[in-house]
């Protein structure tokens, strides 16, 4: 039987008394790559910002590995990596520098520490350039970085918030190949993105999230059936996406 790695339970997040996250349940499995999609202002990084713990709920609970964030959170940090859409490195260290940086605050030392370093860098093909300044990076090098990051205390859960935007498509398939590779590895994957086509080629089942709420949640197949007409209908995501929200996703890319 597949392990519940993330339950939301009623979560709910307020500011100024209105709803941004509106009493939200949802289960992702263990070894999914689970998609969340919704037009900005839909909740959905606010919803991963709970997950985190970075902001705390007006009300639900969420468990993590079995773990509840409010009683164990020192157990749930060192199992989560978290990659924003805000580049989250200091452009005047090193690129080693920067994934020493983050590594060592999960109590990594020594030959570990050294080891986490080199296998993060290498598996963002990055070892060539790991005594280069991150500022010399090009945007797509710096999002490697920022992955590399991520990676060094190796996770079980990782969290990619709009990871691919405003990079190159050489980039974009690169980081898509290696978040495929990290969930081959065992890791489980929540990604957002307003690019269709990622949730596409990466995701194994998808939630859509409009106003606070989960409007739809399955399989890509799953979601595609639900609007449907016939059997034979040749549906796409997107078209799924509008009917299930009356918006188009593209309008709402940022940038």
């Amino acid at each position: 039987m597949e392990k519940t790695v993330v339950k939301l339970d009623g979560l709910i997040k307020k500011y100024d008394n209105k709803a941004v996250v509106d009493a939200l349940s949802l289960e992702i499995r263990e070894g999914e790559i689970f998609g969340l999609l919704g037009p900005n202002g839909a909740g959905k990084s606010t919803t991963m910002n709970m997950i985190c713990s970075l902001l705390k709920p007006t009300a639900g609970e969420i468990e993590l590995f079995g773990y509840n964030t409010k009683k164990d959170l020192n157990k749930i940090k060192p199992l989560i990596g978290y990659i924003p859409q805000d580049l989250a490195i200091y452009e005047n260290l090193k690129a080693w520098e920067n994934v020493e940086l983050f590594t060592s605050l999960y109590d990594i030392k020594g030959k570990e520490l050294k080891t986490a370093i080199d296998s993060a860098l290498d598996f963002v093909e990055l070892s060539d350039k790991r005594n280069a300044f991150a500022k010399t990076f090009s945007g797509g090098m710096k999002r490697r970085l920022n992955i590399a990051c991520a990676l060094g205390h190796q996770p079980k859960l990782l969290i990619f918030d709009e990871p691919t935007v405003g990079i190159d498509p050489q980039s974009r398939n690169f980081i898509l190949e290696r978040i495929k590779a990290c969930n081959a590895n065992g890791t489980t994957v929540i990604y957002t993105s307003h690019y269709m086509e990622e949730v596409e080629a990466i995701c194994t089942r998808v939630a859509i999230m409009d106003n606070g709420k989960i409007v739809a949640c399955g399989t890509k197949e799953e979601l595609k059936n639900m609007v449907r007409k016939n059997p034979d209908e040749e549906i796409s995501l997107e078209q799924v996406f509008l009917t299930m929200t009356g918006k188009k996703l593209r309008d709402f890319v940022e940038g």
